[in-house]
């Protein structure tokens, strides 16, 4: 293999190569993280975009074995916000400049769910003038849906994968109709089909998955040719399957770190594209996601789910934020944006410079 620094120069990385870069410690990780921030820098600039979040309902038709909203979980207390709620909130986005927001929900696939969302969208562009940009993360849809909200004014989307090995995925889903692999690959690809921004990621530092596992997963990304990635270490849920296994799992500064290499060398692999620093990298890091944003993430997701809801869409434990009004969230955000020596795009949406390239 190649020495550190020559590989480190390159774009396209082997299986193994990859695997090589994840497990970086020390002063070589040091090495691979000040050249993903470089190639930021170089490629997309300096500035960080946010993506006002809105949870708006934890109602799941799923029954992921991850998930703390997972369907079979009675101890969650379900909500869904109102029109009311869901428009102030991205009204709240469009008055502060944030450019963007994030609607996103449980997986529901029915018509009336379909046509909410459809009106939500023409209302949100019409009372911005079409200035806010608009994310959505509704899970899995049918092609005609998927354009039926590109044409209300969605422009990105953002369905994860989770794992792309389907012998790790089925191992983290139940494997039935309704957790199909080929289902999500095939939603994935009618989102592209039906012109949006697309974006997906996974879970770093699950049970069962290997670091060739994470390889491949960085690979399977740069195959799909995404737009934009979401990724964040795996965090046990206590009323979840998965949780029965957490003796498999490394420690929890061990997953922050490893994730930390993942955007790196994605960063590296995809260098034009958004990457955003989770907020579970903040559950266990304090300062997780300004150390995301220094190592080659470009995108921030300030959590707008008004406080009454934002304690019951808890996907994994320990989520941070869940008590903070939008004003002092953002406020916090900046602060963690100017300390990690990056500038905020303010009233701008951000789009992917690798899209606008195709």
């Amino acid at each position: 293999m190649n020495s550190l620094t020559e590989i480190l120069e390159r774009r396209d990385f082997s299986l193994d190569e990859i695997s090589f870069l994840l497990q970086l410690a020390g002063k070589e990780r040091t090495q691979l993280l000040q050249k993903a921030q470089q190639v930021k820098n170089e490629f997309i600039g300096n500035k960080v975009y946010f993506r006002g979040l809105v949870e708006f309902s934890n109602i799941c038709s799923k029954d992921c074995l991850y998930c703390g909203i997972r369907k079979s979980n009675q101890k969650v207390i379900r909500y869904n916000a109102t029109d009311n709620e869901i428009l102030e909130a991205c009204r709240f986005a469009w008055k502060n400049l944030f450019g963007s927001v994030v609607l996103q929900s449980g997986e529901i696939a029915t018509n009336a769910f379909a046509k909410r969302v459809e009106g939500l969208l023409r209302k949100i562009k019409q009372f911005s003038n079409n200035e806010l940009g608009i994310t959505l993360s509704c899970g899995e849809q049918t092609l005609e849906t998927y354009q039926r909200w590109f044409e209300s004014g969605a422009h990105r989307y953002l369905l994860r994968i989770e794992a792309s090995n389907p012998e790790l995925y089925y191992k983290i889903h139940p494997n039935n109709k309704k957790h199909s692999f080929e289902k999500r690959l095939e939603s994935l690809h009618f989102l592209r089909k039906a012109g949006y921004q697309l974006g997906t990621g996974v879970m770093i530092g699950l049970p069962f998955q290997t670091i060739d596992d994470l390889a491949g997963d960085l690979l399977f990304l740069k195959q799909l040719d995404i737009d934009m990635c979401g990724m964040g270490p795996y965090i046990e849920h206590e009323q979840t399957p998965l949780f029965q296994y957490r003796h498999l799992i490394k420690p929890r500064h061990e997953r922050f770190y490893l994730a930390l290499n993942m955007i790196a060398v994605l960063r590296l692999m995809m260098p034009d594209i958004n990457i955003a620093a989770a907020t579970a990298l903040q559950a266990i890091d304090p300062a997780g996601r300004e150390k995301a944003l220094a190592v080659g993430a470009n995108i921030i997701m300030p959590n707008l789910t008004p406080c009454s809801h934002r304690k019951d869409y808890q996907l994994y434990e320990d989520k941070p934020c869940l008590d903070e009004d939008a004003a002092i969230c953002r406020n916090c955000l900046e602060a963690r944006i100017e300390l990690a020596g990056c500038v905020i795009g303010y009233g701008e949406w951000g789009d992917s410079k690798h899209f606008q390239r195709d």
